[in-house]
């Protein structure tokens, strides 16, 4: 079965609840009937809530863009699997290169996030990739290849199913700069042999696989025509509903 693109929309620390539900009452008529991909929506927490009623019924969902991995605790302004399912939400992003950079999230994080995601029915959106000294040294397969191993750990085959790979060059995100295409998918290629590897070729070939570093409008069509890409996750090009559908419409 070919693999259905995800379009996804990082809104990171931006938009109220008001300004998000805007959002989505521009937004969604501009996607109405759009089958080929699937879409997705990631706000705040506070706006969470507020983007799964507005989106009920069409073809877009909501997630989260960060969760705990405990089920519940002591542990001050995070949020639970059970409380992100309990609004309705489907995805949760995991380890985006912001979260690891700033808030020290490591590979053993990203994989006890994974776990608890695939537990509770959620799609986990797992996120990695390299800084610019890692790519000038020649380390990106490396680099990649040791995330995937560490997201991955003891987690099965059969469990591994649902999981989506971001694939983000950090020194793209925010910057302005992109991967060429050709940059693009030889890290996909590199992501999905490991995968390979680890699960055998049957998931790999299965494995949606996005790309995510300054994806806008004018340069959505040469990355997502690829092959070995399926899809995007978008940051700022994701605030206005105009240029996000757009890029879902490549």
């Amino acid at each position: 079965m070919p693999r259905k693109p995800l379009i996804a929309a990082n809104w990171k620390m931006y938009k109220t609840p008001a300004e998000a539900k805007a959002f989505a009452d521009a937004f969604l008529p501009l996607v109405a009937g759009h089958t080929r991909d699937e879409i997705a929506l990631f706000p705040s927490v506070t706006s969470l809530a507020t983007v799964v009623e507005a989106v009920a019924g069409s073809n877009v969902a909501a997630g989260l863009q960060n969760m705990h991995f405990a089920e519940e605790g002591a542990y001050t302004g995070e949020t639970s699997a059970s409380m992100l399912k309990a609004v309705g939400a489907t995805h949760t992003l995991i380890g985006h290169s912001e979260r690891r950079q700033y808030f020290n999230e490591t590979d053993h994080i990203v994989n006890k996030k994974l776990h608890t995601a695939l537990k509770h029915g959620i799609i986990p959106v797992v996120c990695v990739g390299e800084h610019l000294h890692e790519r000038e040294a020649g380390r990106t397969s490396d680099v990649i290849c040791a995330q995937l191993r560490g997201a991955f750990e003891d987690i099965t085959a059969e469990a591994a199913a649902p999981i989506v790979i971001a694939y983000e060059p950090v020194w793209a995100i925010g910057t302005g700069k992109t991967a060429t295409p050709e940059m693009a998918v030889e890290a996909h290629k590199v992501i999905r042999d490991q995968v390979a590897e680890i699960y055998g070729i049957e998931i790999a070939s299965a494995l949606r696989i996005l790309y995510g570093g300054s994806v806008k409008p004018d340069n959505a069509s040469d990355l997502l025509c690829q092959e070995q890409i399926d899809g995007a996750l978008v940051g700022g090009a994701s605030l206005k509903p105009d240029s996000f559908a757009a890029i879902v419409k490549y």
